[in-house]
């Protein structure tokens, strides 16, 4: 069962990100407003955030909002995050998403006590450090991660002088950490993943602050679970289109 609290906290930071006056129902469903300078998603797209059993979905323009409104009275909150069943009765053009979303209190977490020499290190530490873990990496996985936009310090191992493994927070508002992690391909599948995250997430919880973790790709939700996070709700993002589906077609 979600922690009450953790759900609170989580609302209360979509809620700040939409940008203008809006609520998670206390009573479910969804809630949509009109919100062209939301953080919920890029510019002029529309943003879906569940956290329990209720939706808050912020649109760029009044026209799109009456279209996500209309769809949204017959679907469950789950399903908004749905893309097949958004694609069935909104104009869907592109989509980002979606990810799970999940969150850790102090009582929950599950550190890892292995014998790991975890680093501290600025993100942008020479030849060797993490900017070099990002590069050897690629455009994809390095954005994917999330990890050039941290803003503590990277946690990170070593195999050999080379940085294989790095993890760390981006501070949002709120008291949020979001968390990110990178491990080097070649080194997968062997916990690295958890060890530095772990400490990333030791440093936000001692600094007062509740971890994050948004994740698309299943290898990183197991990441998120051994820890102890727990998954509250998820994230899309959609791109629609100006005209309604027709339905005579």
């Amino acid at each position: 069962m979600a922690d009450a609290l953790l759900l609170v906290r989580a609302r209360e930071l979509w809620v700040e990100l939409a940008g203008t006056p809006a609520e998670f129902s206390s009573s479910g469903g969804a809630k949509v407003v009109v919100a062209p300078s939301s953080r919920l998603a890029p510019p002029s797209w529309t943003g879906v955030v569940r956290i329990g059993d209720a939706a808050l979905v912020t649109a760029p323009t009044v026209r799109t909002a009456g279209m996500v409104a209309d769809a949204a009275r017959k679907m469950s909150p789950e399903e908004l995050a749905d893309i097949a069943r958004l694609r069935a009765v909104l104009p869907v053009l592109d989509v980002l998403g979606p990810a799970s979303l999940f969150y850790l209190g102090r009582d929950g977490f599950l550190p890892v006590h292995e014998g790991t020499a975890v680093e501290q290190l600025p993100i942008g530490d020479g030849d060797g450090g993490p900017a070099a873990l990002l590069a050897r990496s690629g455009k994809e996985e390095a954005d994917e991660s999330g990890l050039e936009d941290i803003s503590s310090p990277a946690f990170c191992l070593r195999r050999g002088d080379e940085v294989v493994a790095a993890a760390g927070y981006r501070s949002w508002p709120r008291s949020v950490a979001h968390l990110s992690v990178l491990v080097a391909p070649h080194c997968r599948g062997r916990r690295l993943a958890r060890a530095v995250a772990s400490a990333a997430v030791a440093h936000a919880l001692d600094a007062g602050l509740l971890p994050q973790w948004r994740a698309r790709l299943r290898p990183s939700q197991r990441v998120a679970v051994a820890l102890g996070f727990q998954e509250l709700g998820t994230q899309l993002s959609v791109r629609l289109g100006d005209a309604p589906l027709d339905r005579g077609r």
